[in-house]
């Protein structure tokens, strides 16, 4: 039996070495360090950038929840928004836990429309005086290239199957039952936002509702208009949060970091997703206003 050139073993156990190597960062980076805490703390979770999928800050938060030496929990929210079925969950998940231990939202620059939903679930809202929030709105954005499609001279013809099943076809308008239909579906999620915004700040749908036209306020406003319960910054949220859980003395922050992979797959990921489509169209709740400097 013919045996192994050795330079091709080598080769063979380096191979395994430096996958054995990979997977235990991975493993590291994505389910150690966070977890290990001694003594009574306050959780804080950081919600950043556009909302498209909550799993990972759903599952942060469900841990805290159960996690009985994590007293309370400060969500800090830098947000102009995102889709409605993610900011929802959050909500959802934010009153679980508030059902347990004190949840203070600590709002940033912009904490604005789905931003400000799911931080309408907590028990205390804290802003600064210049942070953007509110825009309590739904908006659906439908490009028309007709226009474009005309001029270079291309088209496209769908066959469906009933009336509605091509509405948003960007290479035509609206027709005024798509604009109805369409303006129906807006008009029932708004409704769904203004009654979760009154349930989690204890207001009348009807006070809500007349403070949600999109519209964006500053801290201080949102303040005064009964959005948001007192000014302050995210050192202000985490001593409310502490004091709200019955906690003396300076209090204990437990930073929980995002999830990430190792610097090494989060190239490999980016460099297999370059092509990838963005992500565009749906619901969103945001805000396009401008950003502070």
């Amino acid at each position: 039996m013919a045996r192994r050139h050795p330079v091709l073993r080598l080769l063979l156990v380096l191979a395994l070495s430096v996958v054995a190597l990979l997977v235990l960062v991975a493993g590291v980076g994505l389910f150690g360090g966070d977890w290990f805490q001694f003594g009574n703390t306050v959780g804080l979770v950081e919600l950043r950038g556009v909302i498209r999928d909550a799993n990972d800050t759903i599952e942060t938060l469900e841990r805290l929840r159960k996690q009985d030496s994590t007293v309370a929990v400060v969500l800090r929210i830098e947000s102009p928004g995102g889709a409605v079925a993610p900011s929802q969950e959050l909500y959802d998940e934010v009153r679980r836990v508030r059902e347990r231990k004190p949840v203070i939202a600590s709002l940033g620059d912009v904490a604005a429309s789905g931003g400000y939903y799911v931080a309408s679930a907590a028990n205390r809202i804290l802003a600064d005086p210049g942070t953007l929030t509110g825009s309590i709105g739904v908006i659906m954005s439908i490009p028309n290239f007709e226009p474009l499609a005309q001029k270079i001279g291309f088209s496209q013809e769908n066959v469906k199957s009933g009336p509605f099943k091509d509405t948003g076809d960007p290479l035509r308008p609206l027709s005024p039952q798509e604009r109805t239909y369409l303006q129906g579906m807006v008009d029932d999620v708004l409704t769904q936002f203004v009654d979760a915004v009154a349930r989690g700040r204890n207001m009348e749908p009807e006070r809500v509702r007349a403070l949600a036209d999109g519209r964006v306020y500053s801290g201080t406003q949102a303040a005064a208009a009964g959005l948001v319960d007192q000014l302050g910054g995210l050192r202000d949220a985490i001593e409310l949060a502490w004091s709200e859980a019955h906690q003396t003395g300076e209090p204990r922050v437990w930073r929980i970091r995002p999830r990430r992979l190792p610097w090494l797959l989060q190239l490999l990921g980016e460099t297999l997703l370059a092509d990838a489509p963005e992500f565009r169209g749906g619901l969103f709740f945001l805000y396009r206003g401008p950003l502070p400097q």
